[in-house]
């Protein structure tokens, strides 16, 4: 992908990010604090396609790259052929951040083979005992003197449109995630979503869904509310500017709901919240006992959501 001419006098700043949609969104808080740190560099982010939009759509990215150029698998053979155009594109980098597993540093060696001037390595995975996700993946940052605060993560990245207090009133609920673990049982979800529209009839509840439940057939055809299927994330992120409320799981959408801004409910099974939970404020989570979903009551949820709806409707 060829892109604009930058100015040399400008510093040039790649930034890698691979892992799930989920992944990603955890890490932008990190590059709007190397986007305000560095105002006036050129800087790109490279990751999945689709994904990368969401950077540019924030406002923290002057240009993206797929992750899936089939060019990049040469930086990862010690001393391969790379392709001359992407070459003379990254080389011009002053600086490369890459999150990318590289254990004996081959990805380093080539990018300093084509010029890069700084590479830094950034964890490709989150562990255990060492911080919320984000605080982890901004550590490397302080090579740079450049340390990531409280504020610095905690706030939205995208920044929606008022929406009239009438067109508000819509609940979104995803009920999957990309994993069956991580999934509450659907019929608990109709459940809790009925018990809204009950409690509310002028409540609009709609469910989301993507490629993971059409494959798994996880929401039904005859399914009795509204349905967003597969929307681009850069659309869906601007309906969900435009809804009350969202319920669903430890997922790469739920993460995408909590940095609109908008207030969350998110159940978590096996994964550990205070590690893996969007940092954003307005999230509320429900972890099931012993990590298994199923043990979930359906009372615990409704509860939770209808009490969160309603302090969405009083007046500030």
């Amino acid at each position: 992908m060829s892109l604009p001419e930058v100015p040399s006098a400008l510093p040039r700043v790649l930034y890698i990010r691979g892992g799930a949609l989920g992944d990603f969104i955890l890490t932008l808080p990190v590059i709007r604090h190397l986007r305000r740190a560095m105002p006036k560099a050129h800087l790109e982010v490279m990751s999945q396609r689709g994904w990368v939009d969401l950077a540019l759509k924030a406002g923290l990215a002057d240009a993206v790259r797929p992750l899936g150029d089939v060019r990049m698998a040469r930086f990862f053979a010690r001393g391969g052929q790379i392709d001359p155009a992407l070459a003379a594109e990254i080389g011009r980098c002053t600086l490369v951040i890459s999150h990318l597993y590289d254990p004996d540093g081959i990805l380093r060696e080539n990018m300093q083979r084509i010029g890069v001037r700084t590479f830094l390595q950034a964890p490709h995975q989150v562990l255990p005992g060492q911080g919320h996700a984000c605080q982890q993946l901004g550590r490397p940052l302080e090579q740079l003197a450049l340390f990531l605060e409280d504020g610095d993560w905690r706030a939205p990245l995208f920044a929606c449109p008022n929406v009239p207090q009438a067109a508000a009133r819509r609940v979104a609920i995803h009920p999957g995630s990309g994993s069956p673990m991580k999934n509450w049982p659907l019929e608990r979800w109709l459940a809790v979503a009925q018990a809204i529209r009950a409690q509310d009839p002028e409540v609009e509840v709609v469910f989301l869904s993507g490629e993971a439940e059409e494959e798994r057939g996880t929401l039904p055809a005859d399914l009795p509310f509204p349905r967003w299927h597969q929307v681009p994330l850069a659309e869906l992120a601007d309906r969900l500017c435009g809804c009350t409320l969202y319920l669903g799981h430890d997922s790469g959408v739920g993460h995408l709901a909590a940095a609109c801004g908008l207030p969350c409910l998110l159940l978590f099974g096996p994964t550990d919240p205070a590690l893996w939970a969007p940092p954003q404020a307005g999230v509320r989570t429900l972890r099931a006992p012993g990590g298994d979903l199923k043990c979930l009551p359906v009372e615990a949820v409704r509860d939770t959501a209808l009490a969160l709806l309603e302090d969405s409707h009083r007046p500030n």
